[in-house]
């Protein structure tokens, strides 16, 4: 949603490559009114685009672009990214090596060139979240116990198992999808990507970050820049959905509370940060 510049540079990064396999592209547009259904037409008119009438949220539109690919993987990705020459075969390349992986995500960088950390996380059981939220983890970041939410103690240019990776860009076996089904679109936008990885796990698929293969996000610059409050709200709230259907049947009633006592004083106090702050934001600034 209103996003063209960016989707132009994303475009322009992915049929610049020089791609050894196939693939389309499709497209799903929110009710953009910043001319990117005109830019689209005229500089990309081989791409397939899905036109939306209003802004549907990130989880059903993507799925609408998912269910209309033919291909034997198929590829979430974000508009305000960049892809680095090499990225779509190294990874087609990895999932064909090992079929047991059912998702893969590269090395995810922010514009500096440094590790964006989220893009390969836990599940956040509650540990490892609460790890994340009093900071432990800034503070022991190579420590097992306290830095598994972002799982800092892997190194960046090694390829490791995780457990659940960004929707900046994953690359899904379609054999994964016809066990467990498309993204959950109970989520509005957030942690729809944590939701489907936790489901793939369920059912015995492996998930792999794989840093050959590399893509800049910028983050904080697509639909949510527009509607921050809603976005801080979905945010957490789809947290809380995902907390609720996968993680709350494992725990005693009383961590469950303290879980979602802590969903909702962080909610509190996003907005009331983003209240006072020029800037608004729904997740943390990308440097």
């Amino acid at each position: 949603m209103n996003t063209r510049d960016l989707l132009r540079d994303c475009l322009d990064s992915l049929f610049s490559d020089t791609v050894r396999h196939s693939f389309e592209v499709i497209i799903t547009d929110n009710g953009s009114s910043d001319g990117s259904l005109e830019m689209l037409a005229n500089n990309y008119p081989q791409i397939k685009v899905i036109s939306n009438a209003s802004n549907l949220g990130y989880t059903r539109p993507m799925n609408q672009a998912l269910q209309a690919g033919v291909g034997r993987y198929l590829m979430q990705l974000n508009p305000d990214t960049l892809l680095h020459p090499g990225l779509i075969d190294t990874l087609v390349d990895y999932m064909d090596a090992n079929p047991q992986v059912g998702i893969c995500t590269p090395k995810v960088l922010n514009r500096d060139g440094t590790l964006q950390k989220q893009c390969r996380r836990s599940a956040a059981r509650p540990w490892d979240a609460i790890s994340y939220i009093l900071g432990l983890s800034l503070l022991f970041p190579k420590s097992r116990f306290f830095g598994r939410y972002l799982m800092e103690y892997l190194p960046d240019d090694q390829i490791a198992e995780v457990e659940a990776v960004s929707g900046s860009c994953m690359l899904i076996s379609r054999l994964l999808i016809e066990q467990i089904g498309y993204l959950d679109e109970q989520f509005f936008a957030y942690q729809e990507d944590a939701e489907f990885c936790f489901r793939a796990r369920k059912a015995g698929w492996k998930i792999f970050f794989v840093p050959q293969a590399q893509i800049t996000h910028f983050g904080g610059l697509g639909g949510s820049r527009f509607v921050p409050y809603r976005g801080i709200y979905a945010w957490h709230h789809s947290f809380y959905l995902y907390y609720r259907k996968h993680l709350a049947r494992e725990y005693f009633f009383l961590i469950n509370g303290l879980v979602y006592l802590g969903i909702g004083i962080k909610l509190l106090f996003a907005l009331s940060i983003n209240a006072v702050r020029k800037e608004k934001i729904v997740g943390t600034r990308k440097p």
